[in-house]
C-alpha cells in the first residue's frame, strides 16, 4: 500500500515537473518576470523633478503661441504685394509628417487619427486572416524549437468550398487564377498606407518602446519563432545555445559576449545593438510611436541573431501600393551566404550593413533619413558589424553529415523517404542544395499565373538550414507552417506530390 502511495505521489510529482516544461514557451500559467532593464528607454526619458526652482516655472511668453510658423513677423512689409504674402502654404517636407494631408498638420492630428482607426484596421486584418487560415494552433508533440518551443502543425491554409487539395492541384493555373481558388495570395500588411516595420506584442512586452499606435501585429504567437531566441556561434560550436535565455540588447551584450568574441566581434555587437533613427521610429513628429524615440537597432529586428517574424514592406519598390509586406529574415549562417536582402541582391555583408541602416531603415529612402536622423557610419564600423553577423551560426543538425545529406543510421525512413522527394520529384534541391541548401541565386516563381496580383519578380533563394525554427514563411509569410510551404511549392510547381510524399518532406525539413 505504502509502495503504490509512493508511486502516486511520484507520478503527480513528475507530471508537476513536466507541465511548466510543456508550456513554458508561453506566458500563461506563469507569475510575469521582473523585466531586464532596456537602457535606450532610459536614456530617451527623462526623470520626473520637483519644479520648485524659479527657472523652471513657465510663464505667459513661454506658453504664448509667439512661437507658431504662422505667427512669425516677415522680413519685410512688401511680401504683401507678392504672391501668397511670401508664405509657403503648401507641404513642407521637412516640417510636415508624411502622407500629412494639409499642410502644418500636427503629430496630434495624425496620433489621434491613427489610435481612432486603429481597431478597425486591425478588425480588417483579423476577418481577412480567419477567411484565409485557421488560425487555431495545433503543435507538435515532439518536434520543437532550440530552447523548447514546439513548432505548429499545419496546414492552415482554408480551401475554397467544394475544393480538396487533390482537386487543386489537378486544375490548371489559370483556371485557379480566374476562380480566386489559390490558397496562398500575397499576404498583406495591415495597414498599406502606413507601412513600416510592426514588432509581435511578446517583443513589445519587454521592450515597450517598440509599441506603434496605429497597428499591431497581426499572426498568433504561436506561428513565430522562439523569444528569446537561441544563439549559435560559429567560432565557439561546442557552446551550442549561447543566449543564456536574454534578449541581447545594450544593456547585457558585454557581460554575455566579453569571454566569447574578439574586441572587433564585440564591437560590431555593440554597434547592431545600439538603436538608430527609423522611419516608423525616431525623433521628429513624423513617427508612429507615441513618444520621440532614439530609434531601433539592428538586432531589435533580427533578434539574437534570428527573428520573430516582424514585418514591414519592400524597401526596393514604388508607388506604395505595389509594395509587398517583408518578414525579417534570420542572420544565422549569413557567413555562407553571398548576395543579401530579397531584392537588392547586396554583394557583401558590409554593403547590406550599411545599406540597410541608411535606407531600408527609411523605407529605401535617403531623403527620409535625411530628415529624421542620417547616421553616416565609418567603414571601419561598418566592417565590424559585418564580423559579427558572420559569426551567427545555424542550429546544429546532428542527423546531417558532412556533406548536408543525412547519416541513414541516425534518420528515420520517413526523414529518408522525404530527402529522395527533396532531391527528386520535389525538385527542391534544384535551388536549395546540399550542404548549406541555397543556392546564392534569384528566382521568380511567376505566382501571377495562380493569382490576380501581379507577382514579385526575382527574390533571393534563403538558406533551410535550422528552417524549422523560422516560421512563417516565403518572404511575407503567407504560410505560417511547414506543411502549408510544401502545399504552396506543390501547386506552384506543378509537383503532384502525394500526401506520403508531402509528409516525408516536410519530416526531412524538420531535421535540417
Amino acid at each position: 500500500m505504502r509502495k503504490d502511495a509512493t508511486l502516486v505521489s511520484s507520478l503527480f510529482l513528475a507530471a508537476a515537473l513536466i507541465l511548466p516544461a510543456v508550456n513554458s514557451w508561453t506566458a500563461e500559467g506563469h507569475a510575469p518576470r521582473k523585466a531586464p532593464p532596456d537602457a535606450v528607454m532610459e536614456a530617451q526619458t527623462p526623470r520626473e523633478v520637483p519644479q520648485n526652482r524659479p527657472e523652471q516655472q513657465k510663464g505667459n511668453h513661454d506658453n504664448s503661441d509667439l512661437f507658431s510658423a504662422t505667427k512669425a513677423e516677415p522680413s519685410s512689409t512688401a511680401f504683401k504685394n507678392q504672391p501668397d504674402e511670401g508664405k509657403t502654404l503648401g507641404f513642407d517636407f521637412y516640417r510636415d509628417p508624411l502622407d500629412a494631408k494639409k499642410p502644418m498638420t500636427t503629430f496630434q492630428e495624425v496620433y489621434q487619427k491613427d489610435v481612432a482607426e486603429k481597431p478597425k484596421v486591425m478588425e480588417t486584418q483579423r476577418r481577412l486572416l480567419e477567411s484565409r487560415y485557421d488560425l487555431r494552433p495545433r503543435l507538435s508533440p515532439d518536434v520543437k524549437m532550440s530552447r523548447g518551443k514546439p513548432i505548429a502543425v499545419g496546414p492552415t491554409a482554408r480551401l475554397s468550398q467544394g475544393t480538396s487539395w487533390e482537386r487543386l492541384a489537378a486544375t490548371p493555373p489559370g483556371e485557379i487564377r480566374s476562380k480566386n481558388l489559390f490558397p496562398y495570395p500575397p499576404l498583406p500588411h495591415p495597414k498599406q498606407v502606413n507601412g513600416g516595420q510592426v514588432f509581435p506584442q511578446m517583443q513589445i512586452d519587454m521592450f515597450p518602446r517598440l509599441q506603434r499606435f496605429d497597428v499591431d501585429f497581426d499572426l498568433p504567437d504561436a506561428f513565430l519563432p522562439e523569444f528569446p531566441p537561441a544563439i549559435f556561434l560559429q567560432n565557439r560550436p561546442e557552446l551550442g545555445d549561447v543566449s543564456r535565455g536574454e534578449v541581447v540588447s545594450i544593456s547585457n551584450y558585454y557581460r554575455l559576449f566579453k569571454h566569447l568574441l574578439t574586441p572587433v566581434q564585440l564591437d560590431g555587437l555593440r554597434m547592431l545593438v545600439t538603436p538608430f533613427p527609423q522611419e516608423e521610429f525616431n525623433p521628429t513628429d513624423d513617427r508612429k510611436s507615441e513618444n520621440p524615440s532614439l530609434g531601433v537597432a539592428c538586432l531589435d529586428c533580427h533578434v539574437n541573431g534570428h527573428t520573430t517574424a516582424q514585418f514591414h514592406l519592400s524597401p526596393d519598390i514604388r508607388p506604395q501600393e505595389r509594395r509587398f509586406r517583408l518578414d525579417t529574415v534570420s542572420l544565422r549562417g549569413l557567413f555562407n551566404q553571398q548576395i543579401h536582402a530579397s531584392k537588392r541582391s547586396l554583394r557583401s555583408v558590409e554593403d547590406f550593413s550599411e545599406f540597410e541602416q541608411r535606407t531600408a531603415y527609411f523605407n529605401g529612402d535617403e531623403i527620409h533619413a535625411a530628415k529624421k536622423g542620417m547616421n553616416v557610419i565609418s567603414r571601419v564600423q561598418v566592417a565590424h558589424m559585418a564580423q559579427m553577423q558572420n559569426m551567427f551560426d545555424v542550429p546544429p543538425a546532428p542527423k546531417l553529415d558532412p556533406a548536408g545529406y543525412l547519416a541513414p543510421e541516425r534518420a528515420t525512413q520517413a526523414e529518408l523517404a522525404g530527402q529522395k522527394v527533396f532531391f527528386g520529384k520535389g525538385r527542391c534541391g534544384v535551388c536549395h542544395p546540399a550542404p548549406f541548401y541555397l543556392d546564392q541565386q534569384m528566382h521568380d516563381l511567376q505566382l501571377d499565373r495562380f493569382t490576380r496580383e501581379p507577382g514579385d519578380g526575382p527574390i533571393k533563394t534563403f538558406t533551410l538550414r535550422g528552417i524549422k525554427e523560422s516560421p512563417p514563411y516565403l518572404h511575407d509569410g503567407r504560410c505560417l507552417t511547414l506543411e502549408d510551404t510544401v502545399k504552396f511549392f506543390d501547386l506552384v510547381l506543378g509537383l503532384r506530390l502525394s500526401q506520403e510524399e508531402q509528409n516525408n518532406l516536410v519530416a526531412f525539413l524538420r531535421v535540417l
